[in-house]
């Protein structure tokens, strides 16, 4: 049985060999043999895609934006990963809404992808950063891409990282010859027509609730951002624990007598308040002055669990506008 090349060089290393020059990048076998028929846990009639055996293991240190990682070799070896077949909305750039199926050509559309895309780097720190996955390589592409960035399959916890994107409309799926794209182009067709993630920022979009995705409702209301762990103890900073909503739709909406709460039902109603169209606020769960942009829920302990949790929005005759899980 031939010994992978890296292993090799791991193993050189523990024996205290010197003079010895670390591979700037791993040279295990490829996985070749994806499976064609995807099996595992679904979500709605997608199911999980069974991930491509790991190449090597790193640790995540940085999270650039969804698609695009910093990881370290356990031989120190430090690289930057792309993510194979996926295409998140930029962070740090300005994006293209006609890149994304029924996105409107227009500023809103633009804005809305950046909040999409700020959804999908905070998943990607939740789920990849400070911990250990695995590296697979698909043997239809080059190792590396633009800028010299490793192309790659990310596994964690067994699970392939790159199409949870997709599936929970995260991401889109990105235009190569990858050997999974059936799959992936599945998962984008369901969840495009879900509403999943960004793909509530398409033209008459509505969106159900669905794991850690941007969602939108009919009235035009949006959860656009859940900060549910607040540095250091959430009771202690109870005002940096926050839910914020955002007008998307063309007229003013008026949230007088609206409620969010979350799973245990813990509400908060909203006064006489009228978001403008585009315009956002902020509900935290400690005291304070509210303001147009800012309410102060006035809990003495924490709400949002870092968990999980749904939050709720429901109008004043208490049907559900808009509903966000993480």
């Amino acid at each position: 049985m031939r010994v992978p090349a890296v292993l090799c060089c791991l193993v050189l290393v523990v024996a205290g060999c010197g003079g010895l020059s670390t591979p700037a990048e791993p040279t295990l076998a490829d996985d070749t043999t994806p499976t064609a028929e995807p099996v595992g846990p679904t979500v709605g009639t997608v199911t999980d895609v069974p991930p491509p055996r790991p190449a090597v293991e790193v640790s995540v240190t940085a999270v650039v934006d969804g698609d695009t990682i910093r990881v370290e070799y356990a031989n120190g070896t430090r690289d930057t990963v792309r993510l194979v077949g996926v295409d998140t909305p930029e962070v740090h750039a300005e994006n293209d809404p006609p890149e994304f199926e029924g996105v409107p050509d227009t500023t809103a559309g633009a804005t809305c992808l950046r909040e999409a895309g700020i959804d999908a780097s905070n998943l990607a720190k939740d789920r990849l950063l400070g911990r250990t996955v695995g590296l697979a390589f698909d043997p239809n592409l080059d190792r590396r891409g633009y800028y010299d960035r490793l192309l790659a399959y990310v596994v964690v916890e067994d699970r392939l990282f790159n199409y949870g994107l997709v599936r929970s409309g995260h991401a889109r799926v990105y235009d190569s010859d990858f050997t999974r794209k059936t799959a992936f182009d599945r998962a984008e067709s369901e969840a495009r027509e879900a509403g999943r993630g960004l793909w509530q920022c398409a033209d008459g979009a509505t969106a159900v609730a669905d794991g850690g995705t941007v969602t939108a409702g009919a009235s035009g209301l949006a959860i656009t951002a859940i900060d549910y762990d607040a540095p250091g103890n959430d009771n202690e900073n109870l005002n940096a624990e926050s839910v914020t909503l955002t007008n998307r739709g063309d007229e003013a909406l008026s949230l007088a007598g609206w409620t969010v709460s979350d799973d245990a039902d813990h509400r908060y109603t909203f006064g006489d308040l009228t978001l403008t169209p585009g315009a956002s606020v902020t509900l935290h769960t400690g005291s304070g002055t509210d303001t147009d942009s800012d309410v102060y829920w006035g809990r003495e302990g924490a709400v949002w669990n870092n968990g999980g949790d749904t939050v709720t929005v429901r109008d004043a005759g208490g049907t559900v506008v808009v509903e966000r899980s993480y």
